[in-house]
């Protein structure tokens, strides 16, 4: 590696470029190589986490000597990632990750930069891959680090620590030790000191090798992500809701099926959410089961109900039942429906608006009785709704339904209408 053609193709000329410094070999390495090219515009950022006292500040400090012997400007932040990390409940790792990333955003934005350079390295890019792996990971985790992800770029993840070493050596470019990387009460540092030299022991070339695999099971998923892409456009919105035909769902193969409901969840949450598997797996169930009227209960007040063949995720609750009450001659809205009851003449004994009971039914045109149960399910009203529409009733029995009419053998029928006040009609 004895030029920069490794960042040419990450970084086109013209650009300005955000490099992220810790100190270390790797990050030194990029600094170096960047610093050579005189037709991209540079900026250092360094982090200070905090976490190591002294050493902490002897890396800023150093980095500032650096920078300012090499003609960079550098812009520096700092965090108390231990206080973070307890407050937030979240690892060091995570917590680090959080607050330095959002640092480097904030600096690029500041600084105008349309690129954020890190070093990460190819034997980085295979830790990242058996970190996943041994904690269970599917396809998306097994892709490793992107070569660019936004404004992220990785000009070094398919160089080596060797290749990095050999660079440093040959242009005498200083760099600083981290002490945390020896210690191996980190899983990451164990699976570099001790998972990936055996491997390589048993396996030469192992890291290499991988590196040449991590980009096909790239494709592989781009390509599966951008089918559950297409299935998840075709969800559309009922007010607050977002509603998709479950058959897409459930007649669509796993790994299509599973990034699908993946992508609703996030943009039902109204932003990025690592949900679980079992929150997936309990969306493609009630997809695939036949019950019309189940629901799952996720987290972030989400709700996904199955309303015959439409899946719907909700935050609202579940409506509260309608409250039964006595009508007066005339008009009668019914309270938080689209509903209203017309009394023609004065009220009687008895006479009541309600919700459905069990045992009620009508007699239809056709002279047959059914059940109010029956004939919600065949005009596939949703469960929830069906304790929302409003009838009217007696002593004699059902006397109309909302959406249904009048039941034709009450001695009263006619007396009693129920109308939609948006459509004007007595039809659902």
């Amino acid at each position: 590696m004895r030029n920069t053609d490794v960042t040419q193709g990450a970084i086109p000329s013209g650009s300005r470029v955000l490099c992220a410094v810790s100190g270390g070999a790797d990050s030194m390495c990029l600094l170096h190589m960047l610093s050579r090219r005189e037709d991209i515009t540079l900026v250092a950022a360094h982090f200070n986490h905090q976490l190591r006292g002294e050493e902490a500040d002897r890396d800023e400090g150093f980095v500032r000597e650096v920078c300012g012997q090499w003609g960079i400007p550098l812009t520096v932040g700092r965090g108390d990632v231990g206080a973070f990390a307890q407050r937030e409940k979240l690892s060091i790792e995570e917590a680090g990750r959080t607050l330095r990333y959002t640092f480097l955003f904030r600096a690029a934005e500041e600084e105008g930069c349309g690129l954020i350079a890190t070093a990460h390295n190819a034997e980085d890019n295979a830790e990242t891959l058996l970190l996943h792996l041994l904690r269970g990971s599917g396809l998306q985790g097994l892709t490793g680090i992107s070569p660019r992800l936004h404004q992220l770029v990785r000009p070094l993840l398919t160089t080596s620590r060797r290749e990095i070493e050999a660079y440093l050596t040959e242009y005498g470019v200083p760099h600083m030790e981290d002490s945390t990387n020896s210690n191996d009460s980190y899983t990451r540092n164990r699976v570099r000191h001790q998972l990936i030299p055996l491997l390589e022991e048993m396996n030469p070339g192992f890291v290499r090798r991988l590196g040449d695999t991590i980009p096909r099971l790239r494709a592989d998923n781009e390509y599966l992500n951008a089918l559950a892409r297409q299935l998840f456009l075709q969800a559309k919105r009922r007010g607050e809701d977002l509603i998709l035909p479950a058959p897409l769902l459930a007649q669509a193969p796993d790994p299509v099926a599973s990034r699908a409901v993946r992508l609703l969840l996030a943009e039902a949450a109204e932003g990025d959410w690592d949900c679980s598997a079992s929150h997936i797996e309990g969306v493609l169930a009630l997809c695939r089961s036949g019950s019309p009227s189940a629901q799952v209960s996720l987290p972030r007040q989400l709700t996904v109900r199955r309303e015959y063949e439409a899946l719907v995720f909700t935050h609202d609750p579940e409506p509260e039942p309608l409250k039964a009450f006595l009508p007066r001659e005339g008009s009668n809205p019914v309270p938080g429906t689209a509903w209203t009851v017309i009394l023609e003449g004065a009220s009687w004994p008895g006479l009541v608006i309600r919700p459905r009971r069990t045992g009620d039914e009508i007699t239809l045109p056709n002279g047959h009785k059914k059940s109010l149960k029956k004939l919600f399910i065949d005009n596939k009203v949703p469960r929830l709704e069906r304790e929302r529409i409003p009838i009217a009733a007696d002593e004699d029995g059902v006397i109309a339904v909302a959406g249904l009419g009048c039941n034709l053998s009450h001695p009263c029928r006619g007396q009693v209408r129920i109308i939609n006040q948006e459509k004007g009609e007595d039809i659902l």
